[in-house]
């Protein structure tokens, strides 16, 4: 099979196949949008793998994906869409990526809760009543669902008539990506609470086949798209992250968060984000495989390494 590398994102590498697309999942990892110089290990494999099994699922429910094959240990093929800026696209193109990223929310964490707190959100958004005091964790009355921009250098929120603009849909395809991304997430935090965990919130992308249909793609549900919480220490009430949440908390605790988005707003040069210390790649690796075993209910073999 002729291989031909086309492209690097931050964590991925895609080659051409021809009609197809190969995704190499790498042991990088990126959080705020910046690549970390620190790779963890089985990171790409259990991600990859991860994939997979969703993509399993959301066949067997009827939901079209453009996953067609793994490639052990950290590669899959998958159908190839162009990827087209907004300005370029129309009503009546097929075979695109859809250049947003849908954000479905089930629980109060990390930057809604932020949002929360400094006022940008109401509870009333998020389904409470008008006067309900916002709590850290609690589930939220229903699923909270945002869409933020995909192409550009860092995502940002959108209200509907933006995003609308942006991929040229119209308000019943936009719903058609909703409901998919709210049946996908209700089979899978079905799937993994049978297995001691909380599926907190996640993203999604999409992109129309050659008809113009939904089709999911790139990936998700893995411990870099989704955050996760152990089931029996939330009870106890500890939130417990098994995902890359792990990794973006220490960022926010050595205050590396705060010095990148000041420089943000600022418009001053961005930081370059430090190195993990080794104790960390060693536990952030663990938490990886571990999710992967939750998530699949299979003890995890690379199929790469020794």
């Amino acid at each position: 099979m002729d291989r031909k590398f086309l492209m690097k994102g931050k964590v991925k590498e895609a080659y051409d196949l021809g009609d197809k697309l190969e995704f190499l999942f790498t042991d990088q990892i990126s959080v705020f949008d910046k690549v970390l110089p620190s790779l963890i290990p089985y990171k790409g494999e259990t991600l990859c793998r991860e994939g997979a099994y969703w993509f399993d699922r959301a066949r067997k429910m009827g939901i079209e994906t453009h996953f067609r094959e793994y490639l052990p240990p950290n590669s899959m093929v998958v159908e190839k869409v162009d990827i087209i800026q907004p300005q370029n696209i129309t009503s009546k193109t097929m075979r695109y990526l859809i250049p947003l990223e849908f954000i479905c929310r089930w629980y109060v964490a990390g930057s809604l809760f932020d949002r929360v707190q400094d006022g940008k959100v109401y509870p009333q958004a998020l389904g409470f009543a008008k006067d309900h005091k916002v709590i850290y964790g609690e589930p939220l009355p229903e699923p909270f669902l945002e869409v933020s921009t995909k192409l550009e250098k860092t995502d940002r929120l959108l209200k509907e008539d933006e995003a609308l603009k942006i991929a040229c849909l119209n308000k019943k395809e936009l719903w058609e990506f909703k409901e998919a991304v709210i049946k996908i997430d209700e089979d899978l935090g079905k799937s993994v609470e049978k297995r001691g965990l909380i599926h907190v919130d996640g993203k999604k992308e999409f992109a129309f086949d050659s008809k113009r249909n939904v089709m999911v793609v790139d990936v998700y549900g893995t411990a870099d798209e989704d955050r996760f919480w152990d089931k029996a220490k939330y009870l106890e009430g500890e939130f417990v992250d098994l995902s890359k949440e792990y990794v973006r908390q220490y960022y926010r605790k050595t205050g590396y968060k705060d010095q990148l988005y000041a420089a943000r707003s600022a418009g001053a040069p961005e930081p370059a984000i430090p190195p993990l210390p080794a104790d960390l790649i060693n536990k952030t690796s663990q938490i990886y495989i571990q999710l992967y075993e939750r998530i699949t209910g299979e003890k995890f073999i690379s199929l790469g390494r020794p």
